[in-house]
């Protein structure tokens, strides 16, 4: 329990680092309003789709390949981001219905739950996470476009706009253009990798330094109830579902495991990122991505320990 405290705590801690920063550099007014702007649609539109091309492109697709599994985490995420949605029609405000939405259904797996089923299982947990992420990728980013898409301020919402959206989003963009190149094994040269990691390596610390830098006391307590619920679905109502209908398919070990830490993942940083694109309420964003992150130190530890018990991983 501890040792895996431990863990979790190593990966979490330098993103709360990341985001005091930011909360720092906007008090001391070595970053404004205009440098977080300009930073977040350098990470939208530059960075982070850098990042997903050189992370499908360096997987291994064929490894630890599990249709069954594949089928059901997009089914599952299917479902939960459609009971988020509905939930959010009854219970949220309309202009923060897709932020909401987002928030409560996207984890951080390429961060954290892949960090986290490496250090649980090793090369198994790190094959298997991978080919997972690859999935998780797409099937988030499309699903997000679409739900910020329907209620952006700044977009229409009718089938044809929704779909250009999706298909013109660069996150989505990225992955796609990385998919002949995984599949086919194309290799490009090695100074264009290298050139592309360093570009790719600023993601995180810059989208961190932005939520940081959006964070106000006061902007917590607005979003306090929308935040709070949104994070209760992440971190607690869809790991449960998501977990226990694995447990009834017949995941066991390992894949039972993975599945469970993907669920259980914080909200990604990358949802803030796409809903400041889009004009919607990227405070929301900023403050489920805060909540879920410091809840992941304890649920994550929780569940293992519960699933561990009952000698099903």
């Amino acid at each position: 329990m501890l040792a895996l405290f431990q863990q979790t705590l190593s990966i979490t801690a330098p993103v709360f680092a990341m985001l005091f920063l930011g909360v720092a550099l906007k008090r001391l007014g070595w970053i404004d309003v205009a440098f977080i702007n300009m930073a977040s649609s350098l990470v939208f539109k530059g960075t982070m789709p850098t990042l997903l091309f050189l992370a499908i492109v360096q997987a291994d697709l064929g490894s630890a390949f599990q249709p069954a599994l594949l089928a059901y985490f997009c089914l599952a995420t299917l479902a939960g981001f459609l009971l988020v949605w509905g939930w959010a029609l009854w219970r949220c405000p309309l202009a923060d219905r897709g932020v909401y939405t987002q928030g409560a259904f996207r984890g951080n797996n390429g961060i954290v739950g892949l960090a986290l089923a490496t250090s649980l299982y090793g090369d198994p947990g790190l094959s298997l996470g991978g080919v997972l992420a690859g999935v998780m990728i797409l099937l988030y980013n499309s699903l997000s476009a679409i739900v910020l898409a329907v209620y952006s301020p700044s977009a229409k919402a009718d089938a044809w706009s929704i779909l250009k959206s999706v298909i013109s989003n660069p996150l989505i963009l990225g992955v796609l253009s990385a998919l002949p190149f995984a599949y086919w094994q194309i290799g490009l040269p090695a100074w264009l990798m290298t050139s592309g990691t360093y570009f790719a390596q600023m993601t995180l610390p810059l989208a961190l330094i932005c939520i940081g830098g959006t964070l106000s006391l006061a902007a917590l307590r607005e979003s306090g109830g929308p935040a709070i619920g949104a994070s209760l679905w992440k971190m607690l109502w869809l790991p449960l579902l998501g977990t226990t209908g694995a447990w009834l398919w017949g995941f066991r070990g390992v894949e039972l495991g993975v599945l469970f830490l993907y669920f259980a993942s914080p909200t990604a940083a990358a949802s803030f990122v796409m809903a400041k694109a889009v004009n919607g309420n990227h405070q929301l964003a900023a403050a489920i991505i805060v909540i879920t992150t410091l809840a992941a130190a304890i649920t994550t530890n929780i569940g293992i320990v519960i699933l561990q018990w009952g000698g099903w991983i």
